[in-house]
């Protein structure tokens, strides 16, 4: 689902809270209703909204109860900059990510068997070497979350810096060269690309990049742009 349709469900606050409980476990519609303070028939509401965004399944028991459940794992990114504002679309979280190929990222963990058991019930017999493995792993994984968090903030607050830099270089007011030019040094040289990768038209990247080639910024090879001192 789009990102921006995604903000809107997640916008109710009501909506919020039915995710939050259901992570903790499944629930039917007067548990919920109890939960939250909110009619069967306003949670019922949410719920097909919810449901309809595909965010959780439902399926029914034994007594024709009928149950809701997170659906998958989803994450959603919002940046608010000075210099920007985006999205990045819903994308499943996989257990399985194999993340040797990423060459500036080497996190490494024990891995145990998180494979559940007795259909996702307690085992008869508890293995309780297994259970402080997972644990200890969930303990890990915990402290990488946070980390990652510390560092996505670093890295957003690196970027306005050398935005900032770049626009009182070139332009006081002149955020867009800077993003440019930020496409330009990663390899993008074609207006038609960079037009997609800063989201502005392409008539307006060609008129920039003219502009910053006249200050001896940015020079033509061919059909594309390069910075001038490559």
């Amino acid at each position: 689902m789009d990102a921006g349709a995604l903000l809107d469900i997640l916008g109710n606050e009501n909506r919020r809270r039915i995710l939050r409980l259901l992570s903790r476990k499944p629930c039917y519609v007067t548990e919920i209703s109890d939960h939250l303070g909110v009619s069967p028939k306003a949670v019922i509401d949410h719920l097909r909204k919810l449901e309809e965004a595909g965010l959780i399944e439902s399926r029914t028991d034994d007594q024709r109860r009928k149950y809701f459940h997170i659906a998958e794992n989803l994450r959603l990114e919002v940046t608010v900059a000075p210099y920007g504002f985006g999205m990045k679309s819903a994308y499943p979280a996989s257990p399985n990510l194999d993340l040797s190929s990423c060459q500036y990222l080497s996190i490494e963990i024990a891995r145990g068997d998180s494979r559940a058991r007795n259909n996702g019930g307690m085992s008869e017999e508890v293995d309780a070497g297994e259970i402080a493995a997972l644990a200890s792993e969930l303990d890990q994984l915990e402290d990488i979350e946070r980390e990652l968090s510390l560092a996505q903030r670093w890295v957003q607050g690196r970027i306005s810096g050398i935005l900032d830099r770049l626009s009182s270089v070139i332009d006081e007011e002149s955020y867009l060269d800077a993003e440019i030019l930020a496409a330009v040094a990663g390899g993008t040289g074609d207006p038609e690309s960079i037009s997609r990768e800063v989201e502005v038209p392409a008539p307006v990247v060609s008129e920039r990049l003219r502009r910053l080639a006249e200050y001896g910024v940015v020079r033509r090879v061919d059909d594309e742009w390069r910075l001038a001192d490559n």
